[in-house]
């Protein structure tokens, strides 16, 4: 192996053994029923084991319901994380009615769907460069009743 393999190979293996941060979607909820459709509200937990802040590039999601993109978007430049500390980051998610409405066949007799929520956090990290945190979450999301709606 000569100089240059064992200089790749070093770098590879640092870069591999590199801290990064670690989160987690810790609720999705109903947040609004509005004429252009629903809001749901994802809520992360990122956790940045450096001691110094790191911006968050963007947060890129997608919202899917019987293997349909039902929801999807990006928020660029939605601030940074806390050094050392836990930052809880808001994701809201738009859904027009007309989707929701497609999907009737699989609303249930409980008014809800299932989902699987895709989240990438983009950061930059020192050294490394853009660093993508996939996060993914499967759940069942309440639908709103009519008397939500029309309220």
């Amino acid at each position: 192996m000569d100089f240059m393999d064992k200089a790749k190979n070093f770098v590879t293996d640092t870069v591999a053994n590199i801290k990064k941060p670690e989160a987690s979607i810790t609720d999705v909820d109903l947040k609004d029923v509005g004429r252009d459709g629903i809001s749901y509200l994802a809520v992360l937990s990122v956790f940045n084991p450096y001691g110094v802040s790191i911006p968050v590039g963007e947060i890129k999601y997608t919202l899917k319901s019987a293997n349909r993109v039902i929801g999807s978007g990006t928020i660029p430049d939605p601030g940074s994380l806390k050094g050392n500390e836990k930052t809880v980051l808001e994701v809201e998610i738009k859904v027009a009615h007309s989707v929701l409405m497609s999907l009737m066949k699989d609303i249930g007799a409980d008014w809800d769907i299932d989902y699987c929520l895709e989240i990438g956090i983009v950061v930059d990290l020192p050294v490394v460069g853009n660093f993508t945190i996939p996060l993914s979450h499967n759940g069942e999301m309440k639908l709103p009743n009519l008397k939500q709606m029309l309220w």
